[in-house]
């Protein structure tokens, strides 16, 4: 059969610099397929239980994934920006499937290249900071964890669902990487009574084919039920978990935040959409929405317990090494209250914090992101802090690190998105100013700390009120974090109720100004089921084509 047959991969790199051509992210709007043109990387189906044997470096890992989705007559097609400009709903581009929610909601303009996709593949760039999907507070922490990274993705758009999904998943983990079948778990949703929607049982008998009833688990809506946001489709998935370990039942650590038991792929049926006021309606077609973490794949193919020690991460960390003097990173790992300066654990929170957040700067900004108050801006610029915190604080990093670390990050990602080397100088400006001011503004917090917790010590008290808090954190950009790290090195403790009682009445004040400013009314929108009568109706699309158009004359 097919699948016996040994396949000898190309040993070529990833893809050419011309294979690589897209569209730059400015002019992004309906995105063309890849181009013909672009190195081809056979399938690789090797009979081995083993995963040292076998090389896998991450271009390898991405373009291994793509050729196969291709070889079952799936369309590439280019990662979107990060900054999703045609959807206000969302803060960053979270999930792979972000660019195809047209799609999913039957809204693709006739006649474009979008609405002529049945199947499509790719590696999308995402960040999760802010939003329903946040990471932000777990990177550094733990070896799995980032604020970006890249979704691989495959897609049917009405075509086929659960059993080609679920079939070709096993094909590509067991045959193509080769991954021993006895590591994997799959998770199936239970149902849901409040719902109204039953266990998926179709999913479950899909699984029992290929794994014993004790590796195929139910799930409740929290793990097997994905949302894209508050609004948008949606529907049940099944999860696939790799046992780093093996030779044992690891089942009852499944969705336990065991770094050895981890999520690597979520298929998810997409069959509803989630209306503003929390009706699930059945979209017009059902679909598959799959992703895959590439950090993650990476990580267990090159036989790493950290997704940090691979080489996803570690020209990154070399080029900390080099630009801070501090020792190199040892992988230790610890709680927030053993995150202190001069210690294994702070000096390796750090690294991770760091390289975790260049990678999101440099992104973002390239995608034309600029960190400010308000928005995404906001969370650019507090992740921004926190890395510059993190690096000044625990490696004794110089005024100009963070910048310096720029080409070193888009030299481990130009070569799957080539518009980053097009923005690199960009990029650079950018994070320099903004590390400039807060180097500047993170020694004016420092002094004012220090003159507020002596005056609690010398009054006989043991904490940092939440005012106090609040206002270092509001006045000076000094984060809440840094302040908790900062009060347990003084002996103290920082009031957090406080703190984010005085962040809730500061919200207050900004949302009733902004409703005063603007004045109060009701969005009207379209859901898919409005769309899709409008459409079967024979109601023509609106033609906007003009407005791409920059250079015509009114």
């Amino acid at each position: 059969s097919p699948l016996s047959m040994k396949i000898v991969a190309l040993a070529i790199p990833l893809l050419t610099t011309a294979a690589m051509m897209r569209p730059p992210p400015a002019v992004i709007r309906v995105r063309a397929l890849r181009p013909g043109l672009r190195t081809r990387v056979q399938l690789a189906s090797v009979a081995s239980n083993s995963i040292r044997d076998c090389s896998w470096p991450a271009a390898k890992v991405r373009a291994q994934f793509v050729a196969f989705f291709e070889s079952k007559t799936h369309a590439f097609v280019p990662s979107s920006p990060v900054v999703p400009y045609d959807d206000p709903s969302l803060l960053f581009t979270n999930a792979g499937m972000n660019q195809f929610k047209p799609l999913f909601v039957g809204q693709a303009q006739p006649g474009s290249a979008l609405a002529a996709l049945t199947r499509a593949t790719n590696s999308q760039k995402c960040i999760r900071a802010g939003g329903k999907h946040n990471d932000l507070e777990d990177v550094g922490m733990d070896t799995y964890h980032h604020t970006f990274f890249e979704m691989l993705g495959s897609w049917s758009f009405g075509d086929y669902f659960k059993e080609d999904a679920v079939d070709w998943a096993w094909e590509l983990l067991t045959q193509v990487y080769s991954l021993p079948a006895d590591r994997f778990y799959a998770t199936y949703f239970e149902g849901d009574e409040k719902l109204g929607l039953a266990p998926d049982e179709e999913a479950r008998q899909l699984w029992l084919r290929y794994l014993p009833p004790e590796r195929v688990l139910p799930g409740n809506s929290k793990d097997n039920f994905w949302e894209m946001g508050d609004t948008g489709p949606c529907g049940p998935c099944s999860e696939i978990h790799f046992d780093r370990i093996g030779g044992r039942d690891a089942a009852a650590l499944v969705n336990q935040d065991d770094p050895d038991v981890l999520e690597v792929w979520n298929l998810v049926f997409m069959q509803f959409n989630r209306e503003a006021g929390g009706e699930l309606r059945p979209l017009p077609a059902k679909s598959v929405d799959t992703g895959m973490g590439f950090e993650r794949l990476v990580s267990i193919l090159q036989d790493k317990r950290s997704n940090y020690d691979t080489d996803v991460f570690s020209p990154i960390f070399a080029e900390i090494e080099r630009v801070t003097g501090a020792p190199p990173h040892g992988g230790s790992l610890g709680g927030p209250a053993q995150v202190l300066p001069g210690t294994d654990v702070g000096r390796d929170t750090a690294y991770r914090v760091i390289a975790d957040h260049i990678r999101t700067l440099s992104c973002a900004i390239a995608d034309g992101a600029i960190p400010s108050n308000e928005g995404r801006g906001y969370v650019l610029r507090r992740i921004l802090r926190r890395a510059v915190r993190y690096g000044r604080q625990m490696l004794g990093a110089q005024e100009g690190f963070f910048a310096a670390l720029v080409p070193a990050a888009v030299g481990t990602l130009s070569e799957a998105f080539p518009e980053l080397e097009a923005q690199q100088q960009h990029v650079q400006r950018v994070i320099e100013d903004e590390e400039r001011a807060f180097t500047s503004m993170l020694s004016r917090g420092i002094k004012e700390f220090n003159t507020r917790a002596a005056a609690v010590k010398a009054s006989g008290g043991s904490g940092i009120n939440g005012q106090t808090a609040f206002f270092l954190y509001d006045s000076m950009g000094f984060p809440l974090d840094l302040t908790e790290l900062m009060a347990r090195e003084a002996g103290l403790s920082v009031d957090t109720a406080g703190f984010e009682e005085a962040m809730q009445m500061q919200k207050a004040r900004s949302a009733a100004a902004a409703a005063a400013s603007k004045g109060q009314g009701a969005l009207l929108g379209l859901g898919a089921e409005q769309t899709a009568w409008l459409a079967d109706t024979g109601v023509a699309f609106t033609d906007d084509s003009h407005k791409y158009v920059a250079d015509a004359s009114l």
